[in-house]
C-alpha cells in the first residue's frame, strides 16, 4: 500500500467502524483459545463470583447479590502479546468489564456501562501508593439488547482498547510483565457474551504513525455519568 493511501485508510478507521480490519497496535497471529461461548460454561473457565449460564444460546454473567461483589469469570491463561475480541449485550446490568491481571493484582481493563467507555490501566497494588490511570473514558450510548463488539490489544509496553467504534491506547512499563487470567465482570444483571477469540500478536511496524491518528492518552476522558460512592479506601476491582 503506498503511504499516502495508507493514511488516507487510517483517517476513513478513526472517523468510520467499518474499517475495523485495518492493523492498529496489533497484528493478529495463532489463535490461542476461540469459543462462540455457546456451551454452558465448564473448564477452563473458572468463576470466582455471580451467576455464569448458558442463555438463549451464549453466556450470560449476572452478579449475585448475596455475593456483594460483581460478578467474574476467567480463563487461566498466562498471556504476553496478545489480540481479544468478543461480542456483548447489556441485559439490565450497569457494567461489564474485559479484565487482565498482572502477577500480582490487577493490571488493565476496559470499563463499559450503558453510557460510558473507559480504557485503563489498573491500581496493581491497592492497598500501596499505586493508583489507576484512565487513558481514556468515553460517553456512550449502548443500547441493551443490542450486540457490541470489543477488541483489546497488549504488545510490549502498549495497550489498545476498542468498542464498537470508540478507540484509546496508553503505555506502562507494567504491561511489559505477564499477563494473567483474562476474564469478564458484570456488575448487576446481566450480560450476554459470544464470540470470543484470543490471538498472539506482534506489533504493527505502522504503529508508531497509527498512533498519532488516535487521541493521546488522557486527552478524552469524560466525567463519569454518575459519581463513585463515597467510602473509605481503594475499592478493589474485580
Amino acid at each position: 500500500m503506498k503511504p499516502i493511501l495508507f493514511f488516507s485508510s487510517l483517517l476513513a478507521f478513526s472517523l468510520n467502524s467499518g474499517a475495523a480490519d485495518k492493523p492498529l497496535l496489533a497484528i493478529p497471529g495463532a489463535v490461542i483459545y476461540e469459543s462462540k461461548l455457546n456451551t454452558a460454561p465448564a473448564a477452563p473457565w473458572k468463576t470466582a463470583k455471580g451467576k455464569w449460564e448458558l442463555v438463549e444460546g451464549v453466556m450470560r454473567g449476572a452478579e449475585i447479590p448475596a455475593d456483594k461483589h460483581g460478578a467474574v469469570t476467567r480463563l487461566p491463561n498466562k498471556l504476553q502479546d496478545f489480540v481479544i475480541e468478543y461480542e456483548f449485550k447489556f441485559e439490565g446490568a450497569k457494567s461489564t468489564s474485559l479484565s487482565i491481571n498482572a502477577v500480582k493484582d490487577h493490571m488493565a481493563r476496559i470499563m463499559i456501562t450503558p453510557v460510558s467507555v473507559t480504557v485503563q490501566r489498573d491500581d496493581n497494588d491497592h492497598e500501596g501508593p499505586d493508583k489507576s490511570v484512565i487513558f481514556a473514558r468515553f460517553p456512550a450510548k449502548l443500547t441493551p439488547g443490542t450486540w457490541h463488539k470489543v477488541r483489546l490489544e497488549m504488545v510490549g509496553d502498549s495497550m489498545l482498547g476498542q468498542v464498537d467504534d470508540l478507540i484509546a491506547w496508553g503505555s506502562s512499563e507494567l504491561f511489559k510483565t505477564a499477563k494473567l487470567a483474562p476474564g469478564f465482570t458484570v456488575g448487576g444483571q446481566s450480560v450476554d457474551f459470544r464470540n470470543l477469540s484470543i490471538r498472539e500478536a506482534t506489533q504493527n511496524p505502522e504503529w508508531n504513525a497509527v498512533k498519532t491518528t488516535l487521541p493521546k492518552p488522557g486527552e478524552n476522558v469524560t466525567q463519569p455519568a454518575k459519581p463513585a460512592a463515597k467510602g473509605k479506601g481503594k475499592k478493589k476491582a474485580a
